[in-house]
């Protein structure tokens, strides 16, 4: 049964860190590239960080060298630790495989405001 639980989201000040989680159920997890995407309110969900089965990472331009992708393959866990947050970085942050499946988790939604 597929399975995606996001966490760690929260309001954070601008320049703040967050550490996000993902859940992610091993049929997803074992061979595959995953991913964290991010939707903002109007916008389109867009790929903001990738890490491969071989935890080779790439990192969309807006986040790049702010963000860091994990994985934990004991665990089928994926992290996202993500520091000097922008109000630009609010949006409800989902794991899922690259490319993505069509199902989502619920996501966890991250808000960068003084």
């Amino acid at each position: 049964q597929v399975q995606l639980v996001e966490s760690g989201g929260g309001l954070v000040q601008p320049g703040g860190s967050l550490r996000l989680s993902c859940a992610a159920s091993g049929s997803i997890f074992s061979i595959h590239g995953m991913g964290w995407y991010r939707q903002a309110p109007g916008k389109q969900r867009e790929l903001v960080a990738v890490i491969t089965s071989g935890s080779v990472t790439n990192y969309a331009d807006s986040v790049k060298g702010r963000f860091t992708i994990s994985r934990d393959n004991t665990k089928n866990m994926v992290y996202l630790q993500m520091s000097s947050l922008k109000p630009e970085d609010t949006a409800l942050y989902y794991c899922n495989k690259v490319p993505s499946l069509d199902y989502w988790g619920q996501g966890t939604q991250v808000t960068v405001s003084s």
